[in-house]
């Protein structure tokens, strides 16, 4: 399998939104990202894309440093608000296992959503993965 920083997806998305200045949150190590969305609800915070990228490292002045800094873009999707917002966090090439436990729940989640077109998913073993059960339907 190649490295989450290797993914080369054909269209970026923008970490901002159009309506609103508040909707990226930037995050200093993984660990303190996964302190506030390590439990996030997939229903409330709908993982939809990540992007890893490998960018240079600048001073606040905009000058190019010597060594490059890994950030993980997380794009998310507040489904009952519909909004957007952006999680950016400093990863590092170590923290790509965790990266991977964190993700894999929410490609399932995100998959089983898609269920009569992706085929054969374990719905309810998804939820479980968040702590959730199946929502029963209303008439």
């Amino acid at each position: 399998m190649p490295h989450l920083w290797e993914a080369e997806h054909d269209y970026y998305c923008s970490d901002h939104n159009s309506f609103s200045n508040d909707t990226t949150d930037r995050w200093d190590s993984w660990a303190h990202f996964l302190e506030e969305y390590g439990e996030a609800d997939p229903d409330y915070n709908l993982l939809f894309r990540w992007d890893w990228l490998i960018e240079e490292r600048r001073d606040e002045a905009g000058v190019t440093l010597p060594g490059v800094d890994h950030k993980l873009y997380i794009f998310w999707m507040g489904q009952r608000h519909g909004l957007f917002h952006c999680s950016i966090v400093s990863v590092t090439e170590s923290d790509e296992p965790a990266v991977i436990e964190y993700l894999r729940p929410r490609w399932d989640y995100l998959r089983a959503l898609w269920v009569p077109l992706s085929g054969e998913v374990d719905v309810a073993g998804a939820l479980a993965e968040f702590g959730l059960e199946p929502a029963r339907k209303t008439s």
